[in-house]
C-alpha cells in the first residue's frame, strides 16, 4: 500500500477502476437483487448523504494534512539555504586555513542537498544520504578544530552556524519522512467504495446513461490521486523544487 501511494498516477488508474466497479455492482447488481421500495428510499438517500458527507469531510481533511506537510517541507528547504549561507559567511571567523576548508566543504555539502531534493530512485537517495553524513561529519571536524585551536566567543558563531546547518537538514529529511499514514488511506478508500456502491444502488438512472454513474468515481479518484501527488516528495508532480539552495549556490559563484 504504502508504495502503492508514492506513484499517484497508478493509484488514480487502480482507483477509477474499483470506485467504478463498485458503482457498477450497486447499480447493476444489489438493485435488482433487492430493489429499494419507495417508502424505504428517503431513509436511504439520508444515510446515502451522510455518507457522501463524510467522504467530502475526509478528503478535504486528507488534503489539509497533505498541503500542510508540503508547505513544511517547503519552509525547510528555505531554512536549510538560510543556514548553509550563514555559516559560509561565518567561515571568516575562523583561521584562514580552516575557513577555506569549511567553505569548500560547505559548496560539496550543498550539491548533495541539491541532489537530495531532486533525487527519485531509492539508489541514488542512499548514495546522496551517504556522502552527506560524510560531508558533516568532516565540517563538523573543521570547526571543532578550529574552536579548540582558538577557543573564544567568535570562532563559537562558526560552530554554532554548523550545527544549525547539520540540524536544519535533519529536519528537513524528518518532514519528507512525515506522510499520511496507511490506515488513514485505508479508510478513506473504503469509504469511498462504500459511497459508490450505494450511489449505484439508489440511482435511477436508466442503463443507456450509466456513464452519468462514472461522476462519483472519477472525482473521487481525482481527489485522492492529488492528495497522494502533494503526500509524495519524489513520486509525484508536485514536488519541493530547492530554489532558495539553487539560488545560493548562483550567489556563491558554483
Amino acid at each position: 500500500m504504502s508504495q502503492l501511494l508514492r506513484h499517484p498516477a497508478i493509484l488514480f488508474v487502480l482507483l477509477l477502476v474499483l470506485l467504478a466497479s463498485a458503482t457498477a455492482a450497486g447499480s447493476l447488481v444489489l438493485r435488482r437483487i433487492r430493489p429499494i421500495a419507495d417508502e424505504g428510499r428517503e431513509d436511504f438517500a439520508i444515510v446515502q448523504g451522510a455518507t457522501l458527507t463524510l467522504l467530502a469531510l475526509l478528503i478535504g481533511f486528507t488534503l489539509s494534512m497533505a498541503v500542510g506537510r508540503y508547505d513544511q517541507r517547503k519552509n525547510l528547504e528555505e531554512e536549510e539555504a538560510n543556514a548553509i549561507g550563514t555559516e559560509y559567511l561565518r567561515a571568516d571567523l575562523m583561521d584562514p586555513e580552516g575557513g577555506d576548508k569549511a567553505r569548500k566543504l560547505l559548496a560539496r555539502y550543498l550539491e548533495q542537498r541539491i541532489r537530495y531534493y531532486r533525487a527519485h530512485g531509492e539508489a541514488d537517495l542512499q548514495e546522496i544520504n551517504s556522502a552527506t553524513a560524510q560531508l558533516e561529519d568532516e565540517m563538523w571536524k573543521v570547526v571543532r578544530d578550529a574552536a579548540l585551536k582558538t577557543p573564544n566567543p567568535v570562532t563559537a558563531l562558526a560552530v554554532g552556524g554548523m550545527n544549525d546547518v547539520i540540524n536544519s537538514q535533519g529536519y528537513a529529511e524528518a518532514a519528507w519522512r512525515n506522510r499520511i499514514p496507511v490506515a488513514a488511506w485505508g479508510l478513506m478508500i473504503a469509504i469511498a467504495l462504500l459511497s459508490s456502491v450505494m450511489q449505484g444502488y439508489g440511482a435511477r438512472t436508466a442503463p443507456a446513461r450509466i456513464g452519468l454513474l462514472l461522476i462519483l468515481p472519477l472525482t473521487v479518484a481525482l481527489s485522492l490521486a492529488l492528495i497522494a501527488d502533494v503526500d509524495s516528495p519524489r513520486g509525484g508532480l508536485i514536488r519541493v523544487a530547492p530554489q532558495n539552495l539553487l539560488s545560493l549556490q548562483d550567489s556563491l559563484g558554483r
